[in-house]
């Protein structure tokens, strides 16, 4: 399987030579997109200086920039033109081990249409995490399975593998969602489209250069979103079994005249 692996950068000088230089020790077969949306710190210009060293690496700038799920629909869209098979999600900043790749991939290998990697499964942790935050990932995580209805324990998580058909079945013109919810986003269009969604164990590391870019915009509009999604999707099957009930009326008066 031809595999890209697309990371999103702003401002991400300090930790993208670290963690390209062990992405590529841990999968030397892969390759990689950096999707730079013109970061001011110079992170384009060194992903350039990495790809001009290393042809397995490529660099995809933007004007601007307009957020993670607009990053990685530009890289899976730049993947896809180029006949990859799997597409990969993986942060710049070192929370995402990737040593612990090569697992995604087997599950891929082994069958899985869509391999999450998933803090909040046996066997996942998180590390260096203030508990505040910890709760608002779980809490947000149990919220969105109860509203949503998806048998994923870590919707969230930036972590994870497409095969192509996925994506290509999905369509990414319709995703206007961004981070935490860009994840939730494309693993409920996953399920609700039929295909294998499995979890693997990782352990999240908090990162120790630069700055997050969580915010209590991408918090709310998480919830605002999926409470919408949650609450459409209601709407559709209460009209479904209204129409069902119509439907078996109109039969009984047949069936009685």
């Amino acid at each position: 399987m031809r595999t890209l692996v697309i990371t999103p950068t702003y401002d991400e000088r300090d930790s993208l030579p670290s963690t390209l230089s062990r992405l590529r020790a841990a999968v030397p077969a892969t390759d990689v997109l950096v999707v730079d949306d013109a970061s001011p710190d110079g992170t384009g210009r060194i992903a350039d200086e990495i790809a001009a060293s290393d042809p397995s690496v490529h660099v995809l700038h933007r004007p601007g920039k307009e957020g993670l799920g607009a990053a990685y629909v530009a890289g899976f869209r730049w993947g896809l033109e180029r006949g990859y098979d799997v597409l990969v999600e993986m942060d710049a900043d070192g929370s995402h081990a990737p040593e612990e790749l090569p697992d995604l991939l087997d599950a891929v290998t082994r069958g899985a249409d869509v391999v999450l990697g998933s803090r909040w499964v046996t066997g996942g942790a998180v590390v260096n995490w203030p508990r505040h935050r910890e709760v608002l990932s779980r809490g947000g995580n149990l919220y969105t399975r109860w509203v949503l209805g998806i048998p994923v324990h870590d919707a969230t998580g930036g972590f994870r593998a497409y095969r192509r058909e996925v994506l290509e079945k999905m369509g990414l013109n319709g995703v206007a969602s961004q981070g935490y919810c860009f994840q939730v986003d494309l693993a409920w269009r996953a399920v609700q489209l039929g295909f294998r969604v499995v979890e693997v164990p990782i352990t999240f590391v908090e990162r120790t250069r630069g700055r997050s870019k969580m915010t209590g915009a991408i918090v709310r509009e998480a919830l605002w979103r999926v409470t919408a999604w949650g609450v459409r999707q209601r709407l559709t099957q209460l009209g479904q079994l209204t129409q069902l009930g119509r439907v078996g009326r109109r039969a009984r008066r047949v069936r009685g005249r």
